[in-house]
């Protein structure tokens, strides 16, 4: 078994990064198997050094150090850019030049728009633009995402399945986000290319991460069969959340695990406030 943590190096880990990498790193050790680190740092005006050498010390005063941590995703843009050609050339990709203004208008215009887990649903805005007036737009320098044109991908796969370790069997429904964007302005990938890229590159057999991404499976499970990589079991594991019940997250200051340590907190004491004192 191969496990992985996949942090992004944006600010210090907090209580529900411990558990994510806690459920990783116990997988693999009761398989006997490898917990790797992969750093999610695509976004590198975010990213900072400090923040990857506080993860690797919060890691290790846990007991939950990784196996190998030498994959960053900032590293392999040649990776991503090829499996979007891949896709181009089965006309499985459209450019979006559209602004979130754009979207918002059409959809207003339109009445009430079909939703999906990330919100509505894309209106295809850009998606009969002719081929001249693609070239004109791109030629000229216009920013443009690119989209999964979903309808042929999900006809040229067929039906598709993949198990959690807690749901059990699912059918896979990628048709529920209409075309997601893989690459985006800014950024030449997305979450969700990127993810299903590195997992298949460093033979991940087990994929452990938070409920909240367990609708994206479906899009993730769509990519690997249009890639024909190899499929591995999921396990989408419960979410640490505040005193109000919502998820533990950086961009609401969560307390972090290097103030818990600098204020006494023990790694013991961590793992029976996170529920996993077992071991």
């Amino acid at each position: 078994m191969i496990t992985r943590f996949a942090p992004s190096p944006t600010g210090h880990l907090h209580l529900g990064h411990a558990y994510a990498a806690w459920v990783a790193w116990q997988a693999a050790l009761k398989a006997g198997g490898d917990y790797l680190l992969r750093w999610e740092d695509i976004d590198a005006a975010r990213c900072r050094p400090e923040y990857e050498t506080s993860t690797l010390e919060d890691l290790d005063w846990l007991g939950f150090a990784p196996d190998d941590a030498s994959m960053r995703q900032i590293e392999r843009l040649p990776a991503y850019e090829q499996a979007l050609a891949s896709l181009r050339d089965r006309d499985l990709l459209y450019p979006c030049f559209c602004t979130r203004r754009d979207i918002q208008g059409e959809i207003a215009q339109s009445g009430r728009a079909p939703h999906g887990p990330d919100g509505p649903i894309y209106p295809g805005i850009c998606r009969q633009l002719s081929t001249a007036e693609v070239r004109r737009r791109i030629d000229g320098g216009e920013a443009h995402a690119w989209r999964l044109r979903m309808d042929r991908a999900v006809v040229m796969v067929g039906n598709l399945t993949w198990r959690d370790l807690e749901a059990g069997e699912q059918m896979a429904r990628p048709e529920i986000f209409g075309d997601v964007v893989l690459a985006r302005k800014d950024i030449p990938t997305s979450y969700h290319l990127a993810v299903t890229i590195d997992d298949a590159d460093q033979e991940i057999t087990l994929v452990t991460r938070g409920l909240d991404l367990f609708e994206s499976t479906h899009i993730h499970r769509l990519l690997q069969a249009l890639f024909e990589l190899a499929v591995p079991t999921w396990h989408h594991h419960r979410l640490i959340c505040d005193a109000e019940g919502k998820r533990l997250a950086k961009r609401d200051a969560a307390t972090t695990l290097r103030t818990l340590r600098e204020c006494g907190a023990t790694p013991e004491e961590i793992r029976v406030r996170l529920g996993i004192d077992e071991g």
